[in-house]
């Protein structure tokens, strides 16, 4: 059915094509589709036989564009039970009895003074909206419907086909997927997790993996899938493709592990891979493409908080990395960055890896009452650590670096208690190197600033 909309002309409705014509004749000429009934009830479904109910069909269509000649002008919602006032011009019933019921005594419209009240059920308008409403139903409908059954279909055919048929018909699938609701539902309940976690495996082309990942990743995994994906061959070739993969693969495989690691089944020893935290480490600093730092960050941190994988993360050369980083990255990206270096900092090689690194303490400096609380928080953590380790060495470069007005700023905020007392303790540790003039000097709020 072509869209419907209003004309040029008051009172009148016409097609995209030109073609104009009034209610009436839309009723005659059988644009309705021969309906009866008022406003709130079921609606025929065309011939069908199926009783459409018309609050359900427009909630679940939620279309962005209807015609204006269905919208109530009060609340720019599609009209379920239009009514017209003695004006001519028509609202939905709810907002119009809302409008009476707070005094008003003129049409919202025209701000016209009624010289009647009553309210007269726009039929007409009415079996309008539902016959429109009923026909992009119906054919979401159909098209759900089909797109069920070719997923489904794709499912079977990749039970059979291999070789280049079996990277076409996955990538049709991934499309499927990624853009139908209906269809994730079709492959889960058909038994498509296990057909496409089956193709991974030590032997699996990046071209069929990379498809494969790209599936699962839009679908709901339920234990027993995450189980059988977390099988070594499987987990080798993920990690595999994250480091060699396109920007889009690397994303997805971060998004799989992450979804895996959040089984009640998962082991460390999983994610316990010198490869794997290189790929994600090179994934985090590709300047070419910046969206892959967010989701590697989040999977970083994830595997961080496993204690037995942190050793690891150090010995990759994590932190000098991280520390480098930290100036060019949203404030997201930033907060995921320093909780991995305030973790790492815990560890007696993460103390001395902060401690090597030369930007570790300007860099927390310049962050203290930046950006957030929480940031602030991460980086007087990871201060803390590296002053105790070397309080002589660290804490005059510290200083140097503008810490002391800084730590006075945090004690003299409203944040939270636990901070002021960190840096109370942090000031005094810095202090024990310099004479009381000397310290006081270093303090002055306008030489941090500058």
């Amino acid at each position: 059915m072509p869209m419907f909309q209003p004309s040029k002309r008051e009172g009148l409705a016409g097609y995209e094509d030109g073609h104009v014509l009034d209610l009436d004749t839309a009723v005659k000429d059988g644009v309705l589709g021969g309906l009866g009934g008022g406003g709130g009830g079921g609606v025929p479904g065309g011939g069908v036989g199926e009783k459409l109910d018309l609050k359900k069909m427009i909630e679940e269509l939620d279309l962005t564009e209807v015609p204006s000649v269905f919208i109530c002008p009060i609340s720019l919602e599609p009209m379920q039970d239009p009514v017209t006032l003695c004006t001519g011009q028509t609202y939905e019933r709810s907002n119009i009895l809302k409008w009476f019921s707070l005094g008003h005594l003129t049409c919202p419209t025209t701000m016209q003074e009624l010289w009647d009240d009553s309210v007269t059920p726009n039929k007409t308008l009415y079996h309008l909206i539902c016959t429109w409403f009923s026909h992009k139903y119906l054919l979401m409908k159909k098209r759900s419907e089909d797109v069920q059954g070719r997923a489904s279909e794709l499912v079977e055919t990749l039970k059979k086909v291999k070789g280049q048929a079996r990277v076409q018909a996955l990538k049709e699938l991934r499309q499927v997927v990624a853009s139908h609701a209906t269809a994730r539902k079709a492959v889960v309940d058909g038994g498509g997790v296990t057909v496409v976690s089956g193709l991974l495996g030590r032997f699996t082309s990046h071209a069929v993996g990379s498809e494969a990942i790209a599936i699962l990743v839009n679908l709901s995994l339920d234990s027993e899938s995450r189980t059988n994906l977390m099988q070594p061959a499987k987990i080798s070739l993920v990690v595999d493709m994250l480091n060699e993969g396109s920007m889009e693969t690397k994303i997805n495989c971060t998004r799989l592990i992450e979804t895996l690691m959040e089984d009640k089944d998962f082991r460390s020893e999983i994610v316990s891979s010198h490869s794997l935290l290189v790929g994600l480490m090179r994934l985090v600093k590709d300047k070419r493409h910046s969206n892959g730092a967010l989701p590697g960050l989040r999977l970083l941190r994830t595997i961080c908080l496993h204690k037995e994988v942190r050793s690891l993360f150090v010995s990759v050369g994590a932190v000098p990395q991280l520390v480098e980083m930290l100036p060019n990255l949203d404030s997201d990206c930033l907060e995921l960055a320093l909780f991995i270096l305030e973790t790492l900092s815990s560890l007696p090689e993460g103390q001395l890896a902060l401690k090597d690194c030369r930007s570790t303490i300007p860099s927390m400096v310049r962050l203290l009452m930046r950006i957030s609380e929480t940031c602030t928080q991460y980086s007087l953590s990871i201060l803390w650590a590296v002053c105790n380790l070397a309080p002589q060495e660290c804490s005059s470069v510290a200083v140097d670096a503008g810490l002391a007005a800084k730590l006075l700023l945090v004690i003299q905020s409203g944040c939270d208690p636990v901070l002021k007392q960190r840096s109370s303790e942090l000031l005094k540790l810095c202090s024990l190197n310099y004479s009381d003039t000397t310290f006081i000097s270093k303090c002055k709020l306008t030489r941090t600033i500058q």
